[in-house]
């Protein structure tokens, strides 16, 4: 036969338990043979059953043993997976069989090689001998620019592992990495095994080398331990755990130095995290502590706090009342490990020992909505602090009254602030108790005005929103009551409309004002997006304020005026500002702005200026934006590993005090099949103390990253960064030559 085409069912095997049996359907330019024992196919053959499609110039196929005998040109595809070469025979129904000097790619990976042979098992093992593996094109030098080879590798699919044997990793021939046996993961999924050895070299630390190893003790549980070596300090160990159960999920991570040779002793540091429901109870828990005041300048990044210098150890549990979930019972204990410095020393906050509370909402009467909260505290302070504590008990509740309605709202508001307090030590005035009560009224009402418009040819929604916020609060003495969680608020555009310019129970400002304020906006009819924000806000005095955050009573009857605006007009530019205006001053007392261009895909300049009147000035530039090489948004040139060089980097720079406060600035290089970084990060601990890292790392694309890892750096000081990986999942649909 010409041109023809034959559709059979293939048997099963004898011996074998039964299985679907799935048709095969066979095409060549002639097919000849016996029914039911054997069938012989030529020119241009192919063959195609479930996901496997066989393509070859020769086939024999002996149906009784369910045996296809390929020869030339053969190229197999099963998954996405193909390898392509000079024979090949395969039991089809068990995918048993060999393929001598094949060639391969794997889809799961974007990667391939050579083997001298490969062996199937089964459909889920493979074993391959003399086998290579790369992602990389060829480059024109005779070889790819990375190539892992190894004399012996099997896989199993089902067990998501792969072993290899002899293996030695290259990179542009020179050997970087070399193992007796080396096992790695086949997909995404985790794997018990050795990690990619990691490097950093700091100021401080000097060269340290770490080699993690990865345990995945359930699918719920796994666990890295890092052994290393620091150079200027000694060999270092690094623990995490981590867990995450049906109703309790957390991790503890424990860093020891036995031996530091810097200080002669040991250290260490504890993270401890751990949160959880049952019995609808909720509860908690933020464990941190080092073993020095100076642990914090030396591994600047060991634990990650908001204030490097205090470390909480903080324990709390919540739950619901059984007969009304409306009311939630709370308990808490609060400590701080502060890190003090002899020259910069910093006043701890109070620790809660305990913290004993109830809070609770609900609805009575005609649409009245009620809020209470009742608590107990008792605050004691560091050892290293000789500052008193004592004892608080405080009631703070509410009933609003709101009405809403389609483009306007009005809530009035009657609160107050009760607390009763007990000193260890007397009191300014010689008391040891005290308690004060004080009232809020207030009223908050605004309208929502829209009318479409057009904005140089487009069409938009404008918006218009005024807001007016009345707050009578009567004046109670306070100034010789303790101060044990409250602070002034920040001035801007949410604490300008808040009924106390302070946070916590402690203090409460007298004050009868009114908050006025408009803000309007340009949205996109079509899907709300917000184009552009313009605001303004301000507050009025009808009397003088006496409970102020520094003491003084504030006279003016106009406060600073707050403005605000964004801008997103462009899909390339943004803009954000802040304003505060003194008319009393006439000058502007604080100002933020920040811009940022992103004309592209990773190419991002962002700029910040930050303005705090006699405090502080700074100036604030991030980046990411090639600087030699292809456009990054296309593809790697076929048969190159030619890529593009990256700069990345920010500055943060002190007009104030005419220095860089912190800095990051570093380069990339993406190849294509591999991408190499250096970054260097400079992290201030104190006017004339800094920490400097600098961080390598060699991403060999489809393998694995070899280095210290400088990604979370970089996406912590660039806005907008974006990792070169990310959007490059499918340039071409034809595999590479692999060598």
């Amino acid at each position: 036969m010409t041109a023809a085409a034959l559709v059979f069912a293939s048997p099963g095997v004898v011996g074998q338990p039964a299985a679907p049996a799935l048709p095969i359907e066979l095409q060549a330019d002639s097919i000849r043979g016996r029914p039911d024992l054997e069938t012989v196919a030529e020119g241009k053959v192919e063959l195609k059953r479930g996901s496997i499609v066989l393509r070859a110039d020769r086939l024999s196929y002996d149906q009784p043993a369910d045996l296809a005998r390929a020869l030339g040109n053969v190229h197999i595809t099963r998954d996405g997976d193909s390898f392509s070469g000079p024979q090949l025979e395969l039991h089809l129904q068990r995918f048993e069989g060999f393929f001598l000097e094949p060639t391969y790619h794997f889809e799961r990976t974007g990667g391939g090689g050579r083997a001298a042979r490969v062996d199937f098992i089964d459909s889920q093992r493979a074993q391959a001998f003399g086998a290579t593996y790369t992602s990389c094109p060829l480059d024109g030098s005779g070889g790819p620019a990375w190539l892992l080879s190894a004399d012996r590798v099997r896989f199993d699919m089902q067990a998501n592992e792969g072993v290899a044997h002899g293996a030695v990793l290259r990179f542009y021939g020179v050997p970087i990495l070399g193992a007796p046996v080396l096992s790695f993961p086949l997909t995404s999924e985790r794997k018990s095994g050795w990690l990619p050895p990691s490097v950093n070299l700091d100021n401080r630390s000097g060269f340290e080398f770490a080699l993690p190893y990865y345990w995945n003790i359930a699918p719920h549980r796994d666990a890295t331990i890092t052994p290393g070596i620091l150079s200027r300090r000694g060999v270092a160990l690094q623990t995490e755990f981590r867990y995450l159960e049906p109703s309790d999920a957390g991790e503890v991570m424990l860093d020891l130095l036995p031996q530091d040779r810097t200080v002669d002793r040991s250290r260490h540091a504890l993270r401890f995290v751990h949160q959880g429901e049952a019995r609808r109870v909720r509860y908690a828990a933020q464990v941190m502590r080092v073993s020095d005041d100076e642990y914090w300048k030396d591994f600047p990044r060991a634990l990650p706090t908001v204030v490097q210098r205090l470390l909480p150890q903080d324990v709390r549990a919540e739950g619901n009342l059984a007969a009304d979930r409306n009311w939630s019972p709370y308990a808490r204990v609060q400590h701080w490990q502060v890190l003090q410095d002899p020259e910069f020393p910093i006043v701890a906050p109070y620790q809660r020992s305990p913290q004993l509370g109830v809070r609770g909402q609900g609805r009575f009467g005609p649409g009245l909505q009620f809020s209470l909260e009742t608590e107990v505290n008792r605050f004691t302070r560091p050892e290293s602090d000789a500052l008193a504590g004592g004892t608080r008990w405080h009631a703070v509740g509410s009933i609003t009254r709101p009405w809403v309605a389609p483009g306007w709202w009005f809530t009035p508001r009657l609160a107050f602030n009760s607390a009763s307090y007990h000193t260890d030590e007397p009191m300014a005035d010689g008391r040891s108790s005290a308690s004060r009560t004080i009232p809020t009224l207030s009223a908050d009402a605004g309208v929502l005005f829209e009318r479409d418009t057009v904005w140089f040819g487009h069409k938009l929604r404008q918006t218009l929103e005024p807001r007016l916020l009345y707050v009578n609060t009567p004046f109670r003495e306070q100034a010789g009551l303790p101060i044990y969680d409250s602070a002034p608020k920040d001035f801007n555009d949410i604490s300008v409309f808040s009924d106390n310019v302070f946070s916590g129970i402690d203090r409460v400002t007298d004050a009868h004002q009114a908050t006025v304020g408009a803000t309007s906006r340009l949205l996109d009819p079509d899907d709300g997006a917000e184009l552009v924000r313009v605001a303004v806000a301000q507050r009025f005095l009808a009397r003088d304020q006496r409970v102020t955050p520094d003491g003084t009573p504030i006279t003016q009857r106009l406060s600073d005026l707050l403005l605000l605006g964004s801008s997103r007009l462009s899909p390339h530019w943004a803009f954000d500002a802040g304003l505060q205006y003194s008319p009393d001053a006439q000058r502007l007392q604080r100002s933020v702005l920040r811009a940022r261009w992103s004309p592209g895909p990773f190419r991002t300049v962002a700029a910040g200026y930050r303005l705090v009147r006699l405090a502080t000035e700074q100036l604030d530039i991030g980046w990411q934006w090639p600087v030699y090489g292809p456009r990054p948004d296309a593809p790697p040139a076929v048969g190159a590993c030619r890529g593009t060089l990256y700069s990345v980097g920010r500055l943060n720079y002190s007009m104030r005090d005419s220095r860089i406060i912190d800095s990051v600035f570093g380069v990339e290089y993406d190849a294509g099949c591999w991408i190499g970084r250096v970054v260097a990060e400079r992290v201030s601990t104190g006017r004339t103390e800094a920490t400097t890292r600098l961080l390598f790392q060699l991403e060999l694309v489809g393998l694995s990253r070899l280095g210290s890892n400088p990604l979370q750096v970089l996406k912590d000081n660039i806005p907008g960064y974006r990792l070169l990986r990310e959007d490059r999942s499918s340039w071409s649909a034809t595999p590479p030559v692999y060598e």
